[in-house]
């Protein structure tokens, strides 16, 4: 049954259309909220309007909560590049284009189905994300390391959290680097300007990405970043902080970019102290094909410098 609301608009509730449903629907975020009126869930007046809009007195409100999208987590057998796998630990290589695990608009066929279908997982997480310790973006490829169980599942996330796994990543990125490695200290949060965005604020969570120039392009830059930190968009947001965005990418780069399917951004590097033996294990997996076609392209186009 779809449940709607009406409410008319009085003095106290004045301003911003999503602060005053925030106020009058406490129970549903601001970012779910802003989602509705975008969508045409919420009319003023009987009209669709934007979030923005300033409400006044008098005016009446129409919102219409929308069905929620049922989400089934099933097994599906999908193809899966497995990297190293024991008892405990399964590390893939996740491809571009591959949701991690089932949201709100990617209820199905993520990494997390075709896990399911391949091993157990542990349960930590809950329900839509067993198994899953840590997140790559759903355009950024490669290594991901999972829990199969929920002792392995503390002990890795017990590393991430202590600042002892290794994880590093290959990104080209616009412009040419002048210096040859640095440091990117700068703290990340929801951007106040666009909820679907990251950005750097004052009272966001600690966010570090230490990056190394590989090879300089006469337009681009291929970088290596290792993280300290873990933060969603972290790499993208920190480079575009210091004037070089990711090549491809749709939420912080320019109009003006290289080809493709989002950021050229390759997770190659990852490390973690086995959760049960205590061994190090350190893996890496190559370039996929459409990033490693685009480097080699630019390095016939242009006279570069190798760095290492």
């Amino acid at each position: 049954m779809v449940e709607s609301h009406t409410f008319e608009v009085t003095s106290e509730l004045g301003g911003r259309l999503d602060k005053a449903l925030t106020k009058l629907l406490p129970e549903v975020s601001r970012s779910q909220l802003q989602r509705w009126i975008e969508n045409g869930d919420v009319i003023v007046d009987g009209q669709m309007v934007k979030p923005r809009l300033k409400v006044k007195a008098g005016q009446v409100i129409q919102v219409t909560e929308p069905q929620p999208q049922k989400i089934d987590l099933t097994p599906e057998n999908i193809p899966l590049e497995i990297v190293y796998e024991d008892r405990d630990v399964v590390v893939v290589n996740k491809p571009q284009g591959m949701v991690v695990h089932p949201a709100a608009g990617h209820p199905n066929h993520t990494l997390v189905n075709a896990l399911l279908y391949h091993c157990p997982l542990s349960t930590i997480n809950g329900e839509l994300r067993p198994g899953i310790v840590h997140r790559i973006d759903k355009d950024t490829s490669g290594l991901l390391m999972v829990a199969k169980n929920d002792q392995a599942h503390q002990s890795l996330a017990a590393q991430l959290k202590a600042k002892t796994t290794a994880r590093e990543y290959l990104a080209l990125v616009h412009g040419v680097i002048k210096e040859g490695q640095g440091t990117i200290d700068a703290p990340l949060g929801r951007s106040p300007k666009d909820r679907k965005r990251q950005a750097i604020v004052a009272n966001g969570r600690p966010a570090v990405t230490h990056f190394r120039v590989i090879e300089r392009y006469a337009q681009y830059t291929l970088v290596a970043c290792r993280l300290e930190t873990g933060r969603t968009h972290q790499i993208r947001v920190h480079m575009k902080s210091i004037n070089h965005p990711l090549a491809g990418d749709p939420l912080y780069g320019p109009r003006k970019t290289v080809p493709g399917n989002g950021q050229f951004l390759h997770a190659r590097l990852l490390g973690f102290t086995h959760p049960v033996t205590g061994k190090r294990i350190t893996l890496t997996v190559p370039l996929p094909p459409l990033f490693r076609g685009l480097i080699v392209k630019l390095r016939r186009q242009s006279g570069i410098k190798t760095v290492e």
